[in-house]
């Protein structure tokens, strides 16, 4: 399967701010979440973008 445009994960220090279809992983601290969003963009092939301080997602273009 080849998955083009799409959001692959969303990342977060807030769950009250998130729902949705893709996997989301809800982190403790910024720190927790700069790293398992470099990790996921890394293992997921995808690239990584913050929304906000408290938001990111990983996209496949």
């Amino acid at each position: 399967m080849n998955i083009e445009k799409a959001i692959l994960s969303v990342i977060t220090t807030n769950n009250q701010k998130i729902t949705g279809g893709a996997p989301i992983f809800v982190c403790d601290t910024k720190e927790e979440m700069d790293n398992v969003a470099a990790n996921l963009e890394a293992i997921l092939d995808g690239i990584s973008h913050a929304l906000s301080d408290e938001l990111y997602i990983i996209v496949k273009h």
